[in-house]
């Protein structure tokens, strides 16, 4: 692949040119196994600029509250209303980004992997998504391998450092309880061991097929020649500036001199990025765990500039991280097989958990009305039963789960969560006429854990891709909250992703809740890559179907939700399904319901909607605040290829060699 190098290189000086304004796409590849490119990695007008509340703008029907962070984690950014699906002949790319989307389609039109193209994405997502995710965060990654048949689990969660106390986020110390400052979030408590880098480079291992490298020249080519800032990272810098200014490095990147928010279109270089990536290019990732740079993040996440509480991370723990390959768990939904992320993920099994208990009930019944291209307008019965079994649901994920090294799931596997005789029997407490407002863990057993306040979980990003060999992946990445702990060093941002451990180590009643601090623990996640197979009538798994997932932090598992029984259930194609009303509910008696889709009126808090009144008239607390998944999903088109829709809630879209 070295001979094509100057190829990616141009793709992604031109993406450049598309965050300016210009649209355009890859050039036609010269390779001779390459296949028809005259279409390949061309931007459709669906990379239009957002509609609606523009990013950062306040929303004057919303300003009287602070933005519920546990309903939605990221700002909103409008809807691009009218978005039509994406058909690709031979392989597929979506990600929250153009750009990105851009340099990985642009990988896959040169031959490489799937496993390829996440690299190179996601090393792109870092530089012009730096909200969201990067090099200083993990991810959870489901990989299809069409050779094997074999669909693998990849955890690259971030861990506890090794000094770390079920205390660390409460209070500084055991004889210092005030708490970190300025708070647990934005202090260097926050920070786990980065595990992204050291998955990807394990997953390419295993299934790339170019050169590592030549995968990190579109995002060093990006970040010496510059990106525009676009309206949501606008809007997000803004509403965290104060947060931002707090470090030098961040303050620096993002702010002006006079410590203003940069605007969108401000075009950033990232010289500091370029050369880290430079070395992790050459030198692989124990570049990032060992020498300088792993000295680097530790003196960063140590700071104590601007009064900041410092982190417990060493130089030893980034050393001795290592990710994790796990069983994927798949369960049956109707004619199909559905795979998602085990623990420490609760993605995969709560998605798996509310299909089972759906499952009892004839949903193909309670289609949506009036479906146009924004997917029409759900049913309020259809959403009733849909956020009572997420409730149930949620029950038994913020109970049960954590990281499986520290605390066994019921029964030691996911198996007893989802097995058909107790989702049976969990359906059977859904009232068709009254929501339950808040549901009861499910009894598995004499398993001394206790409940406490969940943490609210923040922003993702989302990567799906089909490359022309038939592999597939989904990996859903983050650095946790916007920015992560704000903390930057040698050009990217650390996470916060620690504050996804429970709030507090016990229940009222002294029982440890499962997902407490422990040091070396992975906390909890909510990210549900998923990827689902037709079945074949005697159960046997058959051919790769779809392959979806979103950011959203804990509403991640409602978008994925949504937009399966959107396409399983209702018919929908994927642009209808990711583009439909986004709705659902964790396990609290509020049921989101999206007031960004134009089917939604959200006047006097949604009290002229048909839909929100029949929920209200059901029990249900309504929400009409905007929704911000970043959903993407690849339906496989029998023999003649892909069909994709991306979120018109974010900034991404599907690329490919289109037909």
């Amino acid at each position: 692949m070295v001979a094509h190098r100057g190829r990616l290189w141009s793709g992604v000086a031109a993406a450049a040119l598309l965050a300016l304004g210009s649209v355009t796409g890859c050039t036609t590849s010269t390779r001779d196994d390459a296949g028809p490119t005259a279409n390949a990695c061309a931007v459709a007008d669906d990379a239009a600029a957002l509609t609606g509340t523009p990013s950062g703008a306040p929303d004057p029907q919303r300003t009287s509250a602070p933005r519920d962070l546990s309903l939605n984690p990221e700002i909103a950014s409008g809807y691009r209303s009218g978005m039509t699906p994406v058909s690709t002949s031979s392989y597929a790319v979506s990600t929250a980004n153009p750009i990105a989307t851009e340099a990985a389609c642009a990988v896959l039109r040169e031959g490489g992997t799937a496993a390829d193209a996440l690299v190179t994405a996601q090393l792109v997502l870092g530089l012009v998504e730096p909200q969201a995710s990067g090099i200083g965060g993990g991810a959870f990654l489901l990989y299809y391998d069409a050779a094997s048949g074999a669909v693998e689990a990849y955890d690259g969660r971030e861990t506890a450092p090794a000094a770390a106390t079920e205390n660390s986020l409460r209070w500084i110390s055991d004889t210092d309880r005030t708490p970190p400052q300025p708070d647990a979030r934005a202090s260097g408590r926050s920070i786990g061991v980065p595990g992204v880098l050291r998955m990807l480079e394990l997953a390419h291992r295993e299934h790339g097929k170019t050169e590592w490298r030549e995968l990190f020249d579109p995002a060093i080519a990006l970040a010496d020649r510059g990106f525009a800032i676009s309206p949501r990272l606008a809007g997000q810098i803004a509403e965290s500036a104060a947060e931002l200014a707090l470090d030098e490095n961040a303050r620096a990147y993002f702010l002006q001199p006079d410590s203003t928010p940069k605007p969108a279109g401000t075009v950033l270089t990232n010289p500091a990025l370029a050369k880290t990536m430079s070395t992790l290019a050459t030198d692989g990732a124990d570049a990032f765990y060992t020498g300088v740079v792993a000295e680097n993040i530790v003196a960063a996440a140590g700071s104590t500039t601007g009064g900041r509480t410092p982190s417990l991370l060493s130089t030893a723990d980034l050393a001795g991280y290592e990710p994790v390959k796990r069983t994927t768990l798949c369960d049956g939904y109707r004619a199909y097989e559905v795979c998602g992320m085990p623990a420490p993920s609760s993605g995969g099994s709560t998605v798996a958990a509310t299909l089972g208990i759906l499952e009892n009930f004839d949903l193909a019944a309670l289609a949506p009305q009036q479906t146009d291209l924004d997917g029409g307008t759900p049913r309020a019965e259809a959403v009733h039963l849909i956020a009572e079994a997420e409730r149930l649901a949620y029950a038994d994920r913020n109970k049960y789960v954590a990281d499986p090294e520290f605390v066994a799931l019921p029964g030691g596997s996911p198996q007893a969560m989802i097995a058909p005789d107790y989702l049976r029997e969990r359906s059977a407490l859904i009232d068709p006429g009254r929501s339950m407002g808040e549901a009861r863990p499910g009894d598995l057993g004499p398993i001394p854990l206790g409940l406490g306040p969940q943490p609210p979980e923040h922003g993702t990003s989302h990567i799906s891709v089909v490359d022309r060999h038939g592999n597939a992946a989904a990996m859903t990445t983050t650095i946790e909250s916007a920015f992560g702990s704000f903390h930057m060093v040698d050009g990217f941002l650390l996470n916060n992703q620690l504050t996804d451990f429970a709030a507090e180590p016990a229940a009222p009643d002294g029982t440890p809740v499962a997902n407490r601090l422990e040091p070396g623990k992975r906390p909890r996640s909510s990210m549900a890559p998923t990827l689902v197979f037709d079945r074949a009538a005697d159960g046997e798994r058959g051919a790769l179907a779809y392959v979806t997932g979103s950011p959203g932090g804990a509403v991640i598992i409602q978008f994925v939700v949504k937009t399966l029984i959107g396409m399983l259930d209702w018919g929908l194609d994927p642009q209808q399904a990711v583009s439909a009303v986004s709705f659902g509910a964790g396990n609290s008696p509020v049921t989101g319901v999206g007031g960004e889709h134009p089917a939604i009126d959200t006047t006097d808090d949604g009290a002229h909607d048909p839909l929100v009144r029949r929920l209200r008239e059901l029990g249900h607390q309504v929400s009409v605040a905007p929704q911000t998944s970043g959903l993407s999903v690849l339906r496989r088109d029998g023999d003649e290829g892909w069909t994709g829709g991306a979120d018109p809630r974010r900034e991404g879209v599907v690329l490919g060699d289109t037909r």
